[in-house]
């Protein structure tokens, strides 16, 4: 499997998953009220105030998610904010403890309290739908990171040994492939990653936009402008790592900013037969927020932190690690703290 193809599935896969998620999404709003008596009667709100606080989201928050994803690319300007560097190193500690608390304190309680909800009357709903499905969405994210280094690294290794042989084919293969390999790795941490929190973007993008009442559209509003910025942070940090090529860094950068606009439009444009509880809308959501938090519980734990913190830098400069544990608990109280609203 070549890096391309890699790409273009994990887009394809996205894409999907984006759309699923919209009609999907808009069916079960329309039928909602036939489906379960547990809906909400927000007619009494003032939806002109709420409504206003939905058009200024859509720049605010794409705005902050631009600001959030270009931050770390911008080492090529400045020096300390190039991957090789210490401060780059806190950052994307911090950025990993937002992406770690953004799973557990967000997206998985979100799944838990929708796939339990008691407008799903179903008995096969009794078992434990959110922790298999995370589960199974953190092992098939080891599976793609797995297979796809590994397909790389036998192919690239097989064309090592037939331009060389002997020592300079050992060499060859330790010193090119090595680095090749990780490239490729990062390159798909950082496509895996987007995909875990694009489709978590498009359910809450989805919530604001939806919602009638004025203060729970003010308190979307506000979180999700640091939410955007500070998982723009830890994507960021992976694409610069990756060293991808122009062309690639702004479509993911782009798909990254858009995603929870679009999700906010959508919101409003399904806003008057909305249902928040009617069974569709709650196992669709709920599947797809379980999936996004253990791909981001994965990958915040293995691919960021695991990788960095066991890294030979870290672990020979105390300091370091001092102030990337700092970053760290920084970067999961703050988003911890926004779970209040968002």
């Amino acid at each position: 499997m070549k890096t391309k193809n890699v790409k273009i599935l994990l887009f394809f896969f996205s894409i999907s998953l984006v759309l699923m998620a919209v009609v999907n999404a808009a069916e079960g709003h329309s039928h909602g009220k036939t489906q379960c008596e547990c809906s909400h009667d927000d007619d009494h709100e003032n939806k002109a105030g709420a409504k206003k606080y939905k058009i200024a989201a859509i720049p605010s928050v794409l705005l902050a998610g631009v600001i959030g994803v270009l931050f770390p690319l911008l080492g090529k300007f400045f020096p300390s904010l190039r991957p090789e560097t210490h401060f780059f190193f806190m950052i994307k500690a911090f950025a990993a403890g937002v992406i770690l608390a953004t799973g557990f304190m967000h997206v998985l309680p979100e799944a838990y309290t929708m796939l339990n909800s008691p407008c799903l009357t179903s008995e096969a709903w009794e078992f434990p739908f959110t922790g298999f499905i995370a589960m199974m969405a953190a092992i098939l994210t080891l599976s793609v990171d797995t297979f796809a280094t590994s397909s790389f690294y036998k192919t690239h290794c097989k064309a090592s040994r037939r331009i060389a042989d002997g020592e300079s084919a050992e060499s060859c293969e330790t010193s090119v492939d090595s680095t090749k390999v990780q490239i490729l790795r990062t390159r798909v941490i950082a496509q895996v990653l987007e995909l875990g929190i694009i489709v978590h973007s498009v359910v809450i993008g989805i919530s604001l936009g939806a919602s009638q009442s004025p203060d729970a559209a003010k308190a979307l509003f506000v979180a999700l402008m640091f939410h955007q910025c500070f998982e723009g942070l830890g994507l960021g940090g992976c694409i610069a790592q990756g060293k991808f090529k122009c062309l690639s860094v702004t479509i993911m950068s782009t798909f990254f900013a858009v995603t929870t606009p679009i999700g906010i439009v959508v919101g409003m444009g399904i806003a008057n037969t909305y249902n928040e509880s009617s069974s569709t809308a709650l196992i669709v959501q709920g599947v797809l927020n379980a999936a996004s938090a253990g791909i981001l519980i994965y990958m915040s734990l293995v691919d960021l932190l695991a990788a960095d913190f066991m890294h030979p830098r870290m672990q020979s400069n105390t300091g370091l690690q001092i102030m990337a544990h700092i970053a760290l608990l920084l970067g999961v109280g703050l988003m911890s703290l926004l779970a209040k609203w968002a």
